[in-house]
């Protein structure tokens, strides 16, 4: 079966690309969708209106009107809704041609389909296991961590209400040494003191 171009232009990298623009799904607005979209209003194959193509991105509102800000304290900005809607439909005009294309492969070509399909999976397996271990060592490891940072805790608790204790005890101490006619008993079996004008 022959590829057809626009398949193998897909999975080909161009090295192009922007830092910092603006994506929608992931896609440059600036130099690749208003282009795409230029060219098909120009072509008639969609009518997206001027004042989308010209302002593509606005100021969100909430509800009451009032402009929307991020928890940041900026302005948050959206995409044109007639812009966002036909890149919805490409979106999933996309999705449906890459289905298309792999659903008619893997008819026309079952065996060798199914051939790749066990090749993928039998080297992707040491990965998979690869991966599984590292990641029991990294959970044990958390485990022993959080484990340790609990026993310093709990430790320091303890030493805590030790020191209360301790404090607590060397209060009763200073209080009775500073009234040294109560020494802690009930006073009874003891002589009235005769009180004599």
């Amino acid at each position: 079966m022959e590829t057809p171009n626009y398949i193998k232009a897909l999975v080909k990298p161009n090295g192009k690309g922007k830092a910092n623009a603006r994506r929608v799904w992931s896609i440059d607005l600036e130099t690749v969708w208003l282009p795409f979209f230029m060219a098909t209003n120009t072509a008639g194959d969609t009518a997206i209106p001027n004042e989308a193509l010209g302002a593509p991105l606005r100021l969100a509102t909430n509800p009451d009107g009032a402009v929307r800000f991020s928890k940041q304290g900026r302005p948050v900005i959206k995409v044109a809704k007639d812009i966002s809607d036909n890149i919805r439909l490409v979106r999933e005009n996309f999705v449906s041609g890459l289905q298309s294309y792999a659903t008619k492969v893997a008819t026309d070509s079952h065996d060798a389909y199914i051939a790749q399909c066990l090749k993928a999976k039998e080297a992707g397996k040491p990965l998979i296991d690869h991966d599984s271990v590292m990641l029991d060592k990294a959970i044990a490891k958390m485990q022993a961590e959080a484990i340790a940072e609990a026993e310093v805790v709990a430790e320091a608790e303890v030493v805590a209400e030790a020191e209360v204790v301790a404090e607590a005890e060397a209060v009763v101490a200073e209080a009775s040494k500073a009234e040294p006619g109560k020494s802690g008993k009930s006073g009874k079996g003891k002589k009235p003191e005769l009180v004599t004008a």
